[in-house]
């Protein structure tokens, strides 16, 4: 973990777009053996928007990418690099980004995606300012977006009430004293690399009607060793993140945790010391959105006019891998 070097970068643009469609924890009690009680009391989510069929990823990077264009007052040709972190591509290849890239018009900018599981949007940010510090690029558009219910077992109540569809973006650029990315911390342990996964349709599992019927083309997840791997990691991590950064964990003004549980947020926030009123959640209306979980947070912060200047957010997720990692923004 370090402080960023360089050209200091900072957020000039923030977008959002999720679908329109919601799935309510009602309906999903029409679906499988759950109730609203029994999903709030244990994730807290109520509800989760879900893209439509032939909705693609790309289209929703789409729409939240031009929305952090438009609130940066940035055109597309003056886009460097368009990075999107999906963990649901609308194919494996060609990537999503050089699909948004293409329909932006951003003829000079080069394109990738980040695939690090819920982590994604985090790593990316980190990818895109350190871009900005070292020179090579000046205006990076970082979009994170899933359509994660077309890779969910709907029959499996252990998933299906977890996630939800959606996008968010920033733009990224040389600060010129207005706001910076002050550090970042990123890491992994691939130990626990069977706790959420994907396993079907490649090298390991090519399709077959074997992987089919064994449902490997779904997400499934462990979700207690998930619970204890973030507990025990996360919030040292976190204060490691601030010390290295010549913070206290008291010096964080806003904290925006990957929004997956709300259990998990709120044992995490308690470990660190953390009063829950410097802890922005939105899951309850979004949903675990996976890579674009920290964009939509922070879009949402935004709009609600609660993003000022002299405020320092530290930005954290976690993601199959197992990946973790934050970054420090003082704006």
């Amino acid at each position: 973990m370090a402080l960023f070097q360089g050209v200091p970068a900072a957020v000039r643009g923030i977008g959002r777009h999720v679908p329109e469609r919601v799935l309510t924890n009602e309906d999903l009690s029409r679906m499988v053996d759950t109730s609203d009680e029994w999903i709030r009391e244990r994730t807290g989510i109520q509800r989760r928007h879900i893209a439509e069929a032939g909705e693609l990823t790309s289209e929703l990077a789409l729409k939240a990418g031009r929305a952090a264009l438009e609130d940066a007052g940035v055109s597309p040709n003056e886009l460097d690099m368009v990075i999107v972190a999906t963990n649901s591509p609308d194919t494996l290849f060609p990537g999503v980004a050089p699909k948004v890239q293409g329909l932006l018009g951003a003829d000079r900018a080069g394109a990738f995606d980040v695939q690090s599981g819920c982590t994604s949007g985090v790593y990316s940010i980190a990818l895109g300012v350190s871009g900005i510090a070292s020179g090579i690029w000046r205006n990076v558009l970082v979009i994170g977006a899933e359509v994660l219910s077309a890779l969910i077992d709907w029959s499996d109540r252990n998933t299906c009430v977890l996630f939800g569809d959606g996008a968010g973006a920033v733009l990224l650029a040389p600060s010129e004293g207005r706001g910076r990315f002050l550090s970042a911390g990123l890491r992994s342990d691939g130990t626990k690399h069977d706790q959420i996964t994907l396993l079907g349709g490649l090298v390991e599992h090519p399709a077959s009607q074997e992987t089919l019927a064994e449902k490997k083309h779904f997400v499934t997840m462990k979700g207690n060793d998930v619970f204890k791997f973030v507990n025990r990691v996360i919030p040292p991590f976190l204060k490691e993140l601030c010390e290295d950064s010549g913070l206290s964990v008291g010096d964080i003004d806003w904290w925006f945790f990957h929004q997956a549980n709300r259990r998990i947020i709120e044992r995490a926030a308690e470990r660190l010391g953390i009063a829950p009123d410097r802890v922005f959640i939105n899951l309850d209306e979004y949903g675990n959105t996976s890579a674009a979980s920290v964009f939509i947070a922070l879009s949402d912060f935004a709009g609600q006019g609660r993003l000022v200047s002299g405020q320092r957010l530290l930005l954290t997720a976690f993601g199959a891998g197992m990946t973790y990692g934050g970054v420090i923004y003082e704006t």
